[in-house]
């Protein structure tokens, strides 16, 4: 999915992602796109027939990355250092970040520095061709849901600070029909009944716990 903000649109936080073309990949992407634009969020996330779990995990991995990265991209002057000191979605929620190699005991930080963090590592992630293979015929390693569940895991926060902290700001650029567009078709994914059983299981009781804080209406409907 994509979204055009007017001349805001070019302000990016991370350089988009891409999906070779021609690759069996791309094509899903444009299944997804050409499924999207139906305006059917439920049967956009299904695994279509026949094709690969991981794959469609990995490509809508991809796109949910792009389209945070564009949304957040939109808001970043209204979320500094200063009016955001803490990472948070809400007064009951606070983030610190800790990726596990460089930063292992989590840190407090800001939400724009662990936002920064937060993108930089799922980037580097999507950019790591053994977890995240391109080519065909090149098997997905055996962590890849645990940390597929982990990008989308982190990624959730990013809206949830949004719709938290900056969802006036938004509304004053007239962009809540793409976010809650975007957020709609991420719970939809994440929640899709393929995704949800046993080891498949790709959203936490955290994401539904942090769901029940979030106040805008008819986002899900």
């Amino acid at each position: 999915m994509s979204f055009l903000f007017g001349s805001r649109s070019s302000k990016t936080f991370k350089p988009k992602k891409n999906i070779p073309e021609g690759s069996h990949q791309y094509e899903l992407l444009k299944h997804a796109e050409a499924t999207l634009g139906s305006g059917n969020l439920r049967q956009a996330v299904m695994l279509p027939e026949g094709e690969d779990l991981n794959e469609w995990i990995a490509v809508n991995t991809v796109d949910f990355f792009n389209q945070i990265n564009m949304l957040y991209g939109t808001i970043t002057e209204f979320c500094t250092e200063t009016s955001c000191s803490v990472m948070s979605a809400g007064p009951r929620y606070e983030y610190h970040w800790a990726d596990g190699t460089n930063i292992k005991k989590p840190i407090k930080c800001s939400a724009p520095k662990y936002i920064d963090y937060l993108m930089t590592w799922v980037q580097d992630q999507l950019d790591d061709e053994t977890l995240f293979p391109s080519k065909i015929g090149v098997p997905f390693p055996k962590n890849f849901m645990s940390v597929a569940k982990t990008i989308l895991k982190r990624l959730f926060r990013v809206y949830a600070h949004i719709y938290h902290q900056h969802f006036d700001s938004v509304m004053q650029l007239q962009e809540e029909a793409h976010l809650n567009t975007s957020f709609k078709h991420f719970i939809f994914f994440v929640q899709v009944p393929l995704l949800i059983h046993s080891k498949y299981q790709m959203i936490s009781l955290l994401l539904f716990r942090i769901m029940t804080i979030i106040s805008i209406r008819g986002v899900l409907s």
